[in-house]
């Protein structure tokens, strides 16, 4: 019988084989992918991706995952919004492969008519802008011929300067006769007219260039065109504008067109004579008004074979990717050719394996068949991955400690101890009853709102929130508790109690005046309210904070060093408690430990009745060390001897940390041998092959009992061929210990002196909430007249307020949530945390749409 599953230690798991019958594999995989228990091996890992059984379906459905993909992005362009898919995703799977055929014949034939609609639309959006282009151009041609008329008298004369030679070429073939009266065509003059449309943004660039190029010798006009012209490649409104250049030579005019060809130019041609202008004109507005009509049904068309596609896109993506999933999964198994089965390994959790089997009797049940599908329990040396079992309350505490390790299959799981100690640390450092109910109340409110919150799209940083709920809500909860021993309420104290403290009938003003204790009387809970008042209270709160954190990392350390034995026990490794675990613990205690029960007996003894001054702690752990044997200040009778037999205590446990394992282990490693006996990698060996056959396990049917046994021995002598053989290095061993030792002799204490931020941060957040208040509603409060003080009170107090949750909850909250991690990370954890895991991660259709978008 496989242990109960809990939450202080990974899932036990069992490997098994499952021989599926060829026509039964996609109906065995789909039920697996809903139950979510099982992850496969890859057992044809040396095989070619393309050679494997499944790869035309996958290149089929990869084919049908694009088509999915360019439907959403022809959604996107034309802003029709996708719907969710209405039904559960376990209800989604086709249960026949023609069912999938069908479906993917239809979503080809739509992506025809989509690509030839959208083609089709593009091309006709080109030409619109082309027309639309033209017709500005050639508007604006009048203009400029007759500026460029108007000016022929100035052209002529700059025909004189010896800079335009190619112009006086030009005027002396156009005037062969000075007889000829009435103006002359420029076509008659060779001059070569240049007309189009370039990017505004372009248009100095296409000057300079022109003119650098060309030295001057042309002439050229543009004009802004005044609405933006839209362009269909990226459906942006572009700024542009229409320009005409008269330049002499076809040389030049060539070289003109590159030129405004390589700026992104768009050039037209433009008739110099007016009536051909007009009538070019008339020709273009009814060709665009034309492609306009028809520009607007294929819009009418196209929009309304997309709004039949959105309501089931998701769907439709859902299926195929489950079903891209299962052939995926199908190409991890081996296929026996004469028996046309299915050979499958998978991990499973132990407990979960009559769920495994009743999910595929069913499956058999439905499909009729007379082969039924085996399963097939095998033994083997690989180690298993780790799984622990968490709910929605428990999830997000084991994703803290995961994102620092995956615990080691079976060992102690820290995030048991988690649950109480991360929210409790951090509200340490944020104990304020005020702060810590706000905190509270946002996480109550995400707790009751989950399911819609679940479905919303949230910000970042609010997802985050939410996925921590329930951390969220522990810490506010605890935050509360340590507020109420703190007495502190935004800065506030309680008065729940009467003081312990009274003080002198006659107070003098300007003199100092000593509070008194009651007799018979002490404070029930936390601090005394009085000392908020006092101005030695600051001194109190650091001594009581510091010698409280020091503590509770104490604390926190040592029941973290007691699961160090819990493993090694677990394991069965006697050399780490031995070696490790008990000198470990020795040198811990015998600094530490002292320290924790020197702070404790100074609380406990009543100084002021013994007319005898507290000795200080700090000096009494420094001279412990300089000066062994001698005490300055007496703590309790007979302080010397035992510093001195806790410090011999302490170093005789180093040497011990640092040979005693070694040591043995190479003692038992060199006796094993010489006695003769197996080597380990032997011994599992021979343990696999001996006991394999007694573990087979069948759902139904029967089958060839010898076969069976043959190849389960064959997969475990596999599995223990492909393990590295352990074999013992003293050197390598005897470094590790070397460092092992130096970490935690040197860690036991830089880690407590880390616990000290518990401490630093308390006191900061104390103070700053102090500040606040009386620079905010504190001070409004001591305004003499009413009206300006009731004004100020209702203006400061949504200051105080907004400051307080931007401020005390927000960025203090995350800073001792993150000083908290840390001190579970580094201090805690590594004192018995292996996180060499390997995490389990079953075949899954919920972990699959989880992680991926359903909508590309």
């Amino acid at each position: 019988m496989a242990p109960k599953d809990t939450f202080f230690r990974s899932v036990d798991m069992s490997l098994i084989q499952l021989y599926i019958a060829n026509e039964n594999g996609r109906e065995v995989v789909m039920a697996l992918g809903e139950l979510s228990q099982v992850q496969f091996r890859d057992l044809n890992q040396d095989s070619h991706a393309l050679k494997r059984n499944f790869t035309e379906e996958i290149s089929r459905l990869n084919n049908v995952e694009r088509q999915l993909c360019y439907f959403h992005c022809q959604l996107d362009k034309a802003s029709i919004p996708i719907q969710l898919s209405s039904q559960p995703t376990d209800t989604l799977v086709a249960s026949l492969t023609s069912e999938i055929d069908e479906l993917t014949e239809r979503i080809e034939c739509l992506e025809r008519q989509i690509s030839s609609l959208s083609d089709s639309y593009e091309t006709l959006m080109k030409r619109e802008l082309e027309l639309t282009e033209w017709r500005w151009v050639l508007s604006e041609a009048g203009s400029y011929f007759d500026h460029a008329y108007d000016h022929r008298e100035e052209i002529r004369q700059s025909l004189d300067n010896d800079e335009t030679p190619l112009l006086r070429d030009i005027e002396q073939q156009a005037r062969p006769n000075d007889d000829v009266e009435g103006p002359q065509r420029f076509q008659d003059m060779s001059i070569g007219i240049i007309a189009g449309v370039i990017p505004r943004t372009r248009m100095g660039l296409f000057q300079r260039i022109l003119w650098r190029t060309l030295r001057g010798n042309l002439y050229m006009n543009q004009s802004a065109i005044p609405e933006p012209i839209v362009d269909p490649t990226n459906n942006e409104d572009t700024r542009k504008n229409a320009f005409m250049i008269l330049a002499h030579g076809k040389s030049i005019t060539a070289k003109i067109r590159k030129i405004s060809k390589s700026l992104g130019a768009s050039l037209y041609s433009v008739d110099e004579d007016c009536e051909l202008r007009r009538e070019r004109m008339h020709e273009v507005s009814i060709r665009l008004n034309d492609v306009r009509n028809v520009v607007q049904r294929t819009i009418k068309i196209l929009h309304t074979e997309l709004s039949q596609i959105a309501p089931v896109l998701a769907d439709w993506v859902t299926i195929i990717k489950k079903e891209k999933a299962i052939y995926n999964t199908l190409n991890q198994f081996s296929y026996d050719q004469a028996r046309r089965t299915h050979i499958a390994e998978a991990w499973c959790p132990t407990n979960s394996l009559p769920l495994v089997k009743m999910t595929l009797q069913d499956v058999n049940d439905r499909a009729g068949l007379t082969v039924p599908t085996i399963v097939n329990r095998i033994r083997t040396n690989k180690t298993p991955p780790t799984f622990v079992r968490t709910n929605k309350f428990t999830e997000g505490f084991q994703t803290i400690v995961e994102a620092y390790g995956i615990p080691k299959y079976s060992e102690s799981n820290p995030g048991l101890y988690t649950v109480v100690t991360f929210p409790f640390i951090f509200a340490v450092m944020f104990g304020d009853f005020g702060h810590g109910a706000l905190i509270t109340i946002a996480a109550a409110a995400m707790i009751c709102w989950e399911g819609k919150l679940g479905k919303t799209k949230l910000d970042e940083l609010i997802q985050i929130a939410f996925c921590g709920r329930y951390i969220v809500l522990m810490m506010g909860l605890f935050s509360m508790y340590t507020g109420l021993l703190y007495n502190d309420i935004f800065s506030r104290s309680f008065t729940l109690f009467p003081s312990q403290w009274k003080w002198p009938d006659n107070i003098r003003k300007g003199k100092p005046v000593d509070a008194s204790l009651r007799y018979g009387y002490r404070f029930p809970f936390g601090v005394d309210w009085n000392w908020h008042d006092a101005e030695n209270s600051l001194l109190f709160t650091n001594s009581m904070k510091m010698k409280m954190s020091i503590l509770l990392g104490w604390a926190h350390m040592t029941y973290a060093l007691c699961l160090q034995y819990v493993n090694a026990r677990h394991f069965q490794r006697k050399t780490e408690i031995l070696g490790n675990f008990i000198p470990g613990m020795i040198f811990f205690q015998s600094i530490f430990g002292y320290l924790a029960f020197s702070i404790i007996y100074k609380w406990s003894i009543d100084w002021e009745s013994r007319n005898q001054t507290p000795p200080s702690l700090l000096n009494m752990f420094i001279f412990m060390f300089l000066s062994p044997g001698k005490v300055q200040e007496q703590l309790y009778p007979g302080q010397a001897v035992v510093q001195v037999i806790l410090l011999f205590l302490a170093f005789i446990q180093v040497p011990i940390m640092l040979f005693f394992k070694p040591l043995y282990l190479r003692w038992e490693h060199n006796n094993a041998r010489a006695l003769g006996y197996r080597g380990i990698e032997e011994w599992l060996r021979m343990t696999a092959l001996e006991e394999d056959s007694d573990l087979g396990e069948h759902v139904s049917g029967s089958c060839d009992n010898e076969a069976d046994e043959g190849e389960s021995a064959a997969m475990a002598a596999q599995d223990i061929a492909e393990e590295e053989h352990l074999v013992f290095h003293f050197g390598e061993l005897m470094i590790y210990q070397v460092i092992h030792t130096i970490e935690f002799c040197l860690n036991s204490i830089s880690h407590i002196a880390s616990y000290l931020r518990l401490w630093a941060l308390s006191l900061a957040h104390q103070q700053l909430s102090i500040v606040l208040w009386d620079r905010t509603i504190g001070a409004a409060f001591k305004i003499e007249s009413f009206t300006t003080r009731v004004i100020m009170i209702v203006v400061t107090f949504y200051l105080w307020f907004a400051m307080t949750i931007c401020i005390l909850c927000v960025m203090e909250g995350t800073s001792a949530m993150l000083h908290s991690l840390r001190l579970h990370w580094i201090e805690a954890m590594s004192k018995h945390f292996m996180g060499d895991g390997i995490p389990f991660t079953p075949f899954s259709f919920k972990n699959l749409l989880a992680g991926d978008s359903v909508v590309y």
